[in-house]
């Protein structure tokens, strides 16, 4: 009988349930429930319907019942950024907001008038994005400030969902990072950052980190799931568990975690808040085990999902690359991090109107459109590869590109190109890996991060792209 692990890995539009163990020294994983997920537009507000989202988590654990593997731990990790208010009953106070809402527009000019921009960067080495936690608690404070008045606990999603499964409320800390509310120094909530935004501190609960148990399942639920089981924290920010499964064992070296986002970066011990890392965009994100994860938010493959969704999926992800390919001497490129593309009515016009007010040559084929993404995005990585050997002081010889894009072949090829580097592309379920690896290594099947990397090295195929 194998030892079973479960990891919930709920991404912004899909969430899957892998069940995995460890066979003869390798990681084995299975698929075993998935669901989708999604904002749900409700009265002009972009929502997210966590009770919807939770009875597919317990589908998900019943499934296990119904196959006869019984995990000893799960845990669950999700997006970073968005976050539930409890009452004194612990009920829901208000909308769970996604953060592609518009709310948060013109809220960094009410957060920095109580704090400068760089000095909020100094303090806390979290980027600049608009839909970061602070800027959503700011929107609430100015529209509803009886939310914040009578709010007793701060979750953010994954520490819910858990809290749900247990009764018990913990905050992990790699997501709490998120929030742009943490100090790297002290690795917990900085609580004269959070008085001067006036938000109530009480609230927020302390930071673990992962391997805490949260507690075992409630009566109920181990009625209702035909089970119990261990409740874990893992690195609950998707990022966090992603680039945990890095195969790489002393963690050192680029990585892109590729998906609806793309986060590039590199593993640092100590958070580089510099001026010039603000300038650039730079986050410092937590990471397992108290290391950063030095890295910026690029738009990632949301803008090609986008298209293909308008063009109501006619195409596959394939065709479309082979689309671009065919069309690679279109000469037009976009800002992928222009705000302009975050949350589009239309991408095919948004990129159509950049093209327009930069007096670039305008996409009109779906071949030119895919190719001014792919090559925009690529041209990106490049640029930012250059930062990050500026703000780093070091030279990387190659890129790790890791989660559900690393099956994008002719994106890591151009990526190759742009980087000039050597693309390393696997993974593909970083983020569940990694989760994983968090719950292992707590139960001592595995015994260090660099461990658990190397069986990811010796689990998983890894593909090379050179560049041309």
């Amino acid at each position: 009988m194998h030892t079973y692990y479960l990891a919930v890995d709920i991404g912004a539009s899909s969430g899957r349930h892998i069940l995995g163990h460890l066979e003869n020294g390798r990681m084995v994983l299975e698929e075993i429930y998935r669901f989708e997920n999604g904002m749900a537009n409700q009265d002009g507000k972009k929502l997210w319907e966590v009770d919807r989202i939770f009875t597919e988590i317990v589908n998900g654990m019943k499934r296990c019942k119904e196959l006869n593997q019984i995990p000893v731990s799960m845990s669950i990790d999700t997006w970073a950024v968005d976050y539930v208010l409890l009452d004194e009953k612990d009920q829901i106070l208000g909308d769970t907001y996604g953060y592609r809402d518009s709310r948060t527009t013109g809220m960094d000019e009410k957060v920095y008038e109580r704090i400068p921009e760089a000095d909020l960067y100094h303090k806390t080495g979290i980027q600049k994005q608009i839909f970061n936690t602070i800027y959503q608690l700011m929107a609430v404070k100015q529209s509803t400030p009886e939310l914040l008045g009578k709010a007793k606990t701060f979750l953010m999603l994954p520490d819910y969902f858990q809290f749900l499964l247990t009764g018990n409320k913990v905050s992990e800390y790699t997501n709490g990072t998120s929030t742009q509310l943490v100090s790297p120094l002290l690795n917990q909530w900085d609580e004269a950052l959070l008085d001067r935004l006036g938000y109530p501190k009480e609230m927020f609960l302390p930071l673990s980190l992962p391997g805490t148990v949260v507690g075992n399942l409630t009566e109920e639920m181990q009625k209702e799931v035909g089970y119990d089981l261990t409740v874990v924290l893992c690195a609950s920010h998707d990022t966090a568990s992603a680039v945990m499964a890095m195969p790489k064992e002393e963690g050192t070296g680029l990585y892109i975690s590729s998906g609806t986002w793309s986060l590039m970066g590199t593993e640092v011990v100590d958070a580089i808040c510099t001026e010039d890392s603000r300038k650039a965009n730079f986050t410092n994100e937590g990471g397992y085990d108290y290391r950063f994860r030095y890295l910026k938010n690029i738009m990632g493959l949301w803008m090609i999902q986008s298209v293909r969704h308008e063009l109501e999926d006619a195409y596959s992800f394939a065709e479309l690359c082979e689309m671009a390919e065919a069309c690679k001497e279109f000469p037009s490129r976009v800002d992928v991090n222009d705000d302009v593309f975050l949350a589009p009515d239309s991408m095919i016009q948004a990129i159509k109107d950049y093209c327009v007010d930069t007096d670039q040559q305008v996409p009109e084929s779906v071949g030119e459109l895919a190719s001014v993404i792919y090559q925009s995005l690529a041209e990106c990585y490049g640029r930012t590869v250059r930062e990050i050997e500026e703000n780093t002081h070091q030279e990387y010889d190659c890129i790790h590109i890791i989660g559900g894009g690393s099956n994008a072949s002719y994106l890591n090829q151009l990526t190759a190109n742009a980087t000039r580097k050597k693309v390393l592309a696997g993974p593909g379920e970083a983020t569940a890996i990694g989760n994983m690896m968090a719950q292992m290594i707590r139960s001592g099947e595995l015994q260090s991060l660099s461990e658990a990397r190397r069986c990811v090295l010796e689990s998983f195929d890894i593909k090379e792209y050179k560049p041309i």
